[in-house]
């Protein structure tokens, strides 16, 4: 906390406009994705334990006034943002982050300083930290707050997808509470489709062949879906026992030449990090055993899961009977 507030004097110092501007910044563990709509101007969300590898993805909603990063079809963070004025609209369409300036300062609008300029087009639109008021008042660009552009700024490389969509003029607030990403990491729509009614599981490894992998253990849908590369590669039904309300990741590693699945400390689960997963934990979760199987054939060293009580688009609740379950094991 020291260090923040350090930080944010800094900030109040080095650029006066922008730093009054960001309101109070915040950062939390993924239950963020229940509650954005709940985010005030200028506070954001960020969690990259959640998964640690594959594409990245940034969304921008301008109706909403939030951006969204995702990594490997898996969010992890979520921002207010504050785009275009009227006469000055940020363009929507699907575009790649084409240069990087971490103390770039604008040579349209009186040398004004966009600190972590993330370029999305030659013109001058671009990601950057800047005011956030909580209603569009930019010239075109995408205002994040300063911390957050900083870290999303350490995150990309060039040639990210950034997808712009929606309306900033009609300013809505409507939940979008799925974990999953509704874009690929080449701006193309993606569906998460629901399981059929009496479909106990789906699994198509094809659709990605090789990548990272992260599961998703949905405590409130009673569902686990299966990312592969940024592609949703499986989903099944569950029996979650788990009264638990906060979330958890997990990652697998190889320890004395045998798989050990060890939790990753997350923003208010510190004292989560480096602990073997116990085995009456495993025994809360139950999966048909054909996709159990299926599952574990493809996992590696860096698989991660999230356990979570974020919804991953499923149909209202069922909780089924499954005819052949299986506890999962390392």
């Amino acid at each position: 906390m020291r260090l923040r507030l350090a930080l944010f004097a800094a900030v109040a110092v080095a650029f006066p406009g922008i730093a009054h501007a960001q309101g109070a910044q915040a950062s939390s563990p993924p239950e963020f994705a229940r509650r954005i709509d709940q985010l005030k101007p200028g506070q954001w969300v960020w969690a990259p334990q959640v998964a640690p590898n594959g594409p990245v993805l940034i969304y921008v909603d301008l109706s909403r006034q939030i951006a969204m990063v995702y990594r490997n079809g898996v969010r992890i963070a979520a921002t207010t943002v504050s785009t275009g004025k009227a006469g000055h609209a940020t363009p929507t369409g699907v575009f790649t982050i084409l240069q990087k300036d971490a103390k770039h300062r604008s040579s349209k609008y009186n040398n004004a300083p966009m600190p972590y300029q993330q370029r999305l087009t030659w013109d001058g639109v671009a990601l950057h930290a800047g005011g956030l008021p909580g209603y569009p008042e930019s010239h075109g660009c995408v205002h994040l707050p300063y911390g957050f552009a900083r870290e999303l700024f350490a995150l990309t490389d060039l040639g990210v997808t950034v997808v712009v969509q929606g309306d900033a003029q009609n300013h809505v607030r409507t939940s979008e509470n799925s974990l999953l990403a509704p874009f690929n990491d080449k701006g193309q729509p993606v569906e998460h489709q629901a399981l059929a009614e009496g479909e106990e599981y789906r699994w198509t490894p094809e659709l990605a062949g090789a990548g990272p992998l992260s599961i998703i253990i949905s405590k409130s849908d009673q569902r686990v879906v299966v990312i592969r590369n940024g592609t949703e590669i499986g989903r099944s039904v569950a029996r979650i026992d788990d009264s638990d309300p906060g979330s958890h990741v997990i990652t697998l590693i190889e320890q004395a030449g045998r798989p050990q699945w060890v939790y990753v400390g997350l923003p208010g689960h510190d004292e989560d990090a480096g602990h073997v997963l116990d085995e009456a934990t495993i025994n809360r979760v139950h999966m048909p055993r054909p996709f159990y199987e299926a599952v574990k054939a493809q996992l590696k060293p860096g698989s991660t899961i999230l356990v979570t009580n974020s919804a991953v688009g499923a149909k209202p609740l069922e909780r089924l009977t499954i005819m052949d379950a299986v506890v999962p094991r390392p």
